[in-house]
């Protein structure tokens, strides 16, 4: 048996209440613009007309400092930025995530399905295609 532990603003991965903890403190991330929350996923939405010119850097500078209020930090390595939609002759400028570029990207999965700035379905049915591939080719395995 060990002794009690005070922790200061953390809880041990894997325990019982993390994922309740981890509901309540996303739950508290609220910036001015339209959010998606998922169990450890947050998605950031702007509609931008041809000649809007775009909030997102204060949209990500309100989640940061909201996420740090509540004791989180907001992974860079694991945010992207994906412009959806036509191709702007003008697109809007690079956002930075606490002084870092956030990467711009194409296409990503997001809870199992590839969206791709196109919006197309492509890649989506070739990962279906190829997953359901895969599985056939090890019911044959398994049959012999």
């Amino acid at each position: 048996m060990s002794d009690w532990l005070q922790l200061v603003a953390r809880m041990p991965q894997g325990s019982y209440l993390d994922p309740l903890t981890f509901v309540i403190l996303i739950d508290a991330l609220r910036p001015g613009c339209l959010t998606h929350k998922y169990v450890n996923h947050t998605t950031m939405t702007e509609i931008l007309g041809k000649s809007a010119d775009s909030c997102m850097q204060s949209f990500i500078n309100e989640l940061v400092q909201q996420s740090s209020d509540a004791g989180m930090i907001v992974n860079g390595h694991k945010t992207k930025e994906m412009l959806v939609g036509a191709v702007l002759k003008d697109p809007p400028p690079y956002v930075t995530l606490s002084g870092t570029p956030v990467e711009r990207i194409t296409s990503f999965k997001l809870l199992g399905i590839y969206i791709v700035s196109d919006l197309k379905w492509g890649q989506h049915i070739d990962a279906i295609t190829s997953e359901a591939a895969s599985r056939l080719y090890f019911l044959k395995q398994l049959k012999r």
